[in-house]
């Protein structure tokens, strides 16, 4: 089973750590393409820090994210699920999970990354700033950049068990799996008086719940209908959709949050 993450746009930034090794990083059929992006963006926001400060979306108060990007050859790193924050990251909580699940994230999860493809958990990442809409001269489209590599490397990966997506829609086009029937999209709708709705935080913090259980139970389900199944066992009320091209949606509806 492979569980794909979005990355969060807020990274912790380490204190001190070794330097990036690209060599080093899980993977390993992407390593040209992440050297050539790394170039590309490390170049930009050295030698023409107007503009990419105007691709990356940054305002007057963030220029100082330049000069992270600017020094990411020389900057500290720390494992990718220290690096990722927010409430995806918070709810998971890797970190206190114990060795059996932290086994199974090292071997299932996989976070979509706009600088590096795609990464485990334990590899070792500084923080960057870097989304997948960005127009990265010299690369174009950053998510656009990304297709063509990652396709083979995860269907690879992938192979013929589940792939589980929660990845946010930026991120949703890095890679679509060749077999679509093997893939279960997860959305979190919140209901209230009859009403379903996406509301970001806690659709983020409901996805980090979901994949801790996972996790946890252990489980390997093969297909998207026993996931549904098999999140139903752990407490959520999951409606299953019809299967598509690109894979079975389903819905995990919260009343409560």
């Amino acid at each position: 089973m492979l569980i794909l993450l979005p990355p969060s746009e807020g990274k912790s930034a380490p204190a001190r750590g070794a330097a990036l090794d690209l060599s080093r990083l899980d993977l390993a059929a992407l390593t040209d393409a992440r050297k050539e992006l790394l170039e590309l963006l490390v170049t930009a926001s050295s030698e023409d820090p107007e503009t990419t400060a105007a691709a990356l979306g940054l305002g007057p108060t963030q220029l100082d994210l330049l000069d992270r990007n600017a020094a990411l050859h020389t900057a500290s790193t720390a494992r990718a699920d220290r690096i990722y924050t927010g409430v995806l990251y918070d709810a998971l909580d890797l970190t206190s999970l114990d060795a059996a699940a932290r086994r199974r994230a090292t071997r299932r999860l996989v976070v979509i990354s706009a600088l590096f493809g795609a990464v485990r958990p334990s590899d070792r990442i500084p923080a960057y700033r870097l989304s997948g809409d960005t127009n990265l001269p010299g690369a174009g489209i950053v998510s656009s950049y990304w297709r063509p590599h990652l396709q083979p490397v995860l269907d690879e990966q992938a192979g013929s068990g589940l792939v589980v997506d929660l990845r946010s829609s930026m991120y949703a086009g890095f890679w679509r799996p060749t077999d679509g029937t093997k893939v279960a999209t997860v959305r979190v709708l919140h209901e209230v008086n009859g009403t379903r709705k996406v509301v970001s935080h806690f659709n983020k913090a409901t996805k980090g719940r979901i994949v801790r259980a996972l996790l946890t139970d252990g489980s390997a389900p093969r297909n998207p209908a026993a996931l549904a199944e098999l999140l139903g066992d752990l407490g959520w009320h999951v409606e299953q959709g019809p299967a598509g091209k690109n894979g079975t949606q389903l819905d995990v509806v919260v009343r409560e949050l």
